[in-house]
């Protein structure tokens, strides 16, 4: 089971927001401020920090630097009643994984707590796990099928970033800068090019798809 730490000076807050999670089988852990939320976490393995901003002692934007100076890779989603762009652009900077504002919507909430952690057990674990595929970053293969596909790196790099975030749709410069690197010679063609490497590797493999998004760039259909 997951546990999850909740950090808000509100105490209704704190008490809606365990209602919410404890109902999607969380484990809940709560603080008031960012000190108290330091102290919980030398105590308790926490897998996510759900936390508000505006906070005595320590508020948000403090304890997330806090954690990263520290070396600490705890998925953080700030949820907070400030709004401006200016705000959310502070998160960021101090580093949060997400920004959420309040009202927000439930659903919502917990899409993207599930986002969060599974991004963070496919980072610490190194490797996807779809159906029968299994795609091991330290090796560069993907096994299922009874065999074992050992691709060149730009192309498993390129497999793994996509399904990473299955259903997000990235586009060719996107995907360029971030594989090949933003100095490369290549142009965004060589994306297209992999990804049709890709597709005839793995054609009749049900797990998953690369589709095509017009206009726009491509991404990875998860059907496991």
């Amino acid at each position: 089971m997951f546990k999850i730490l909740v950090v808000d000076d509100n105490e209704n807050a704190r008490k809606y927001l365990s209602a919410v999670l404890t109902a999607e089988h969380y484990e809940v852990v709560t603080a008031k401020n960012g000190l108290d939320a330091l102290e919980a976490m030398e105590h308790e393995k926490i897998d996510l920090a759900l936390l508000d901003v505006m906070m005595p002692e320590m508020d948000g934007y403090e304890l997330v630097r806090t954690l990263r100076e520290t070396g600490s890779t705890l998925p953080v989603l700030m949820v907070s009643a400030k709004q401006l762009p200016a705000d959310r652009k502070q998160g960021f900077i101090s580093g949060a994984d997400d920004y959420m504002t309040k009202p927000f919507d439930e659903e919502e909430l917990i899409l993207r707590i599930k986002a969060l952690l599974r991004r963070s057990q496919i980072a610490s674990e190194r490797r996807i796990v779809a159906g029968d595929a299994v795609l091991d970053y330290d090796s560069f293969t993907v096994r299922g099928h009874g065999q074992t596909v050992e691709l060149p790196q730009k192309e498993f790099l390129l497999l793994y970033k996509l399904l990473s975030y299955p259903g997000q749709i990235f586009t060719r410069i996107q995907l360029m800068d971030e594989i090949w690197g933003m100095d490369s010679d290549s142009g965004p063609e060589t994306v297209t090019v992999h990804i049709g490497r890709l597709r005839k590797r793995f054609e009749g493999w049900d797990e998953f798809e690369l589709v095509s998004v017009r206009g726009l760039g491509y991404k990875a259909v998860r059907k496991v």
